[in-house]
């Protein structure tokens, strides 16, 4: 059964949670590469089901900004069970040695692939390695037999995020709203990640006089 859409005006949401706006998009054909700069630095290496410790390591280093919580929240068999999934191809993007980035894509969905987590460490942002890195998941992506290519994006994440993947051939389709508790407030963030999101303490019941 499909959820009720919201109705125009404000929607309080209960203590605690927190709200973005969530942007889908897609493409249905592979697209002609943009030029991205040639670095002999630039590596991806491939996680398994054991390294559950650098991908976690990763997603905080690149997420923590954005709001990512996801990954947070779940229990290591799961995590293990995705990451380990010869469907879903989790890598690490390493620059002159370093990780700098983390890159996931989803080919569980028969036909298709999601581009379910893609993200620079902040020090690498601006200097070409999003289009290389952007470039690589658009050729694995496309080396499959799929007809659509799918990614979200949203109010938390870099401001250039939505304005990248149109450039890279993306196209919205469907705008969302998402609620849900603010992992600030859970411990499963700390409470100075996401600082555009700002942090709304919990309203508390009358206690003792």
């Amino acid at each position: 059964m499909d959820k009720p859409l919201l109705s125009p005006g404000y929607h309080a949401l209960p203590d605690g949670h927190i709200a973005n706006v969530v942007t889908c998009l897609e493409m249905l054909n592979r697209p002609v590469p943009r030029p991205a700069p040639v670095h002999e630095g630039f590596a991806l290496e491939r996680m398994q089901a054991g390294d559950l410790g650098r991908f976690r390591r990763l997603f905080d280093a690149v997420g923590r900004d954005l709001m990512w919580f996801s990954r947070l929240l779940m229990p290591d068999d799961q995590l293990a069970a995705i990451i380990g999934d010869d469907r879903v191809e989790s890598y690490a993007f390493v620059q002159d040695g370093a990780e700098a980035g983390l890159l996931e894509l989803d080919f569980r969905q028969a036909g298709e692939c999601e581009l379910s987590f893609f993200g620079l460490i902040p020090e690498a942002i601006g200097k070409g390695a999003g289009r290389y890195l952007m470039n690589e998941a658009l050729a694995r992506a496309w080396s499959k037999p799929i007809t659509r290519l799918w990614v979200h994006t949203c109010t938390y994440d870099h401001p250039a995020a939505l304005g990248f993947y149109q450039r890279s051939g993306f196209t919205p389709y469907a705008v969302m709203v998402e609620v849900h508790p603010d992992p600030r407030l859970t411990g499963h963030m700390p409470r100075d990640a996401s600082r555009q999101a700002p942090l709304v303490q919990p309203k508390h019941v009358n206690g003792p006089e």
